[in-house]
């Protein structure tokens, strides 16, 4: 399978991920968007069950590179998205 390309541009949708995916795909993401001095991000995880928004807000929960998220207004996605704030180095 060839490697999914994600544009650098604050905004990850992980709807085409599958959640054994999401550790290391925030992990690089994050790490991308801060080399290219993106430090506000938007996280589409979907409504659903909600278990993917709790995954994505646990491990972010745990990164000392996030200084704090929030669900996303209604206009962007409601509580199917949550923007993240990075931390400036």
């Amino acid at each position: 399978m060839d490697p999914v390309v994600v544009p650098i541009d604050g905004v990850l949708d992980l709807h085409t991920f599958a959640p054994g995916e999401l550790d290391r795909l925030l992990q690089d993401y994050i790490g991308a968007c801060l080399e290219s001095k993106i430090y506000d991000l938007r996280i589409i995880h979907g409504k659903g069950s909600g278990m993917m928004r709790s995954r994505v807000r646990t491990w972010l929960e745990k990164d000392r590179r996030v200084h704090g998220f929030e669900d996303a207004p209604a206009d962007a996605g409601g509580w199917g998205a949550t923007l993240v704030t990075l931390k400036r180095t």
